[in-house]
């Protein structure tokens, strides 16, 4: 199910399966259309529904409670050896990526969503509301906790990748690339590695790589990510001269997790065509699950937290923005 929202300066579809959000086309001061956000070619594909739901009608931004899933990884020495909880392995990006939510309200203001989470869950429910407000979009989630928990947490803003962008991120403490290859045969950079600077990541042939410049320079799947970031980013997108803009609270998501999804996964859906760009604010390392984020791993273990704690006595909240300008 889709609604769909018209404001004077654009309009948004939200979808109900995983709360996303997308497309969206926002107007500009100069008249133009843009629309910044992916929509997965798949998504009126019969086939689709043999996918996991947050693969089905991929596209645009949703939240994700907890973010990454447990899997068996051959990992580092330096990355702990932790044993996932049984209920976290089912679902890439937490439930309420996978199910449908439930519209509330929806008008021409605002859209308010909810979804209830299965009992056995720690996390009872979520709760948000888009609002758009100028050629933006205003973004509040509540997190409703059945029992105590640390989870990692994160959010998921997807952008279409059609000609050349760059991202702008001012300030960090460090890069650190995926421990192991994202997907195996498309890795770029070397892995397992603690960058300085964005723009000069080591790839795995010894050259230096622009990361903040998209596409990549050869087809790849590909995770860094950007710690002790400041609560926000943007991404210049060069080839139709508009920027988004994106923050958020940096107490609530101290990383970004950048995934460069170039043509690098071969199998249905992705089929060597995909381009993508994640620019996704997190509090998690990668997209490791929560054992791997809630043990003693090598992003918290330079102080920046990967698990965000949740309790029955007080709803978690958290507030952040979307928006489009002019270059």
């Amino acid at each position: 199910m889709e609604k769909i929202i018209k404001w004077p300066h654009g309009y948004l579809y939200v979808q109900t399966l995983g709360g996303m959000v997308g497309p969206v086309e926002f107007k500009l001061p100069d008249g133009r259309k843009v629309s910044p956000f992916q929509v997965a070619p798949w998504s009126n594909d019969h086939r689709r529904y043999a996918l996991p739901g947050v693969l089905q009608r991929l596209r645009g931004e949703w939240p994700c409670v907890p973010f990454g899933i447990e899997r068996v990884r051959h990992l580092p020495d330096n990355w702990p050896s932790v044993v996932g909880d049984e209920k976290f392995c089912s679902d890439l990006h937490g439930y309420s990526a996978n199910h449908d939510w439930t519209i509330d309200h929806a008008d021409d203001e605002k859209v308010v969503m909810s979804i209830d989470y299965p009992g056995h869950h720690p996390i009872e429910m979520l709760r948000r509301k888009i609002r758009p407000v100028g050629p933006a979009l205003d973004f509040e989630l509540t997190v409703i906790a059945r029992e105590a928990c640390d989870l990692p947490f994160g959010f998921h803003p997807t952008y279409k990748v059609t000609g050349a962008m760059r991202i702008a991120v001012e300030q960090y403490n460090f890069v650190h690339s995926f421990p192991t290859d994202a997907e195996p045969g498309a890795a770029l950079f070397v892995p397992n590695q603690i960058f300085d600077v964005l723009d000069s990541v080591t790839g795995r042939d010894g050259q230096n790589i622009d990361a903040t410049r998209v596409p990549l320079p050869q087809s790849c799947e590909e995770l860094l990510q950007v710690v002790g970031v400041n609560g926000q980013v943007a991404l210049h997108v060069l080839s139709e001269g508009y920027k988004v803009q994106m923050t958020w609270q940096k107490e609530h998501f101290g990383s970004l997790l950048l995934w460069y999804s170039n043509r690098g996964r071969t199998d249905y859906p992705w089929n060597a065509t995909h381009q993508a760009l994640g620019i996704e604010p997190i509090c998690s390392a990668f997209d490791l699950g929560q054992a791997q984020s809630k043990a003693d791993n090598p992003i918290n273990r330079r102080g920046t937290p990967t698990t965000m704690t949740f309790g029955p006595d007080k709803p978690f909240h958290t507030t952040y923005r979307i928006g489009v300008s002019m270059l």
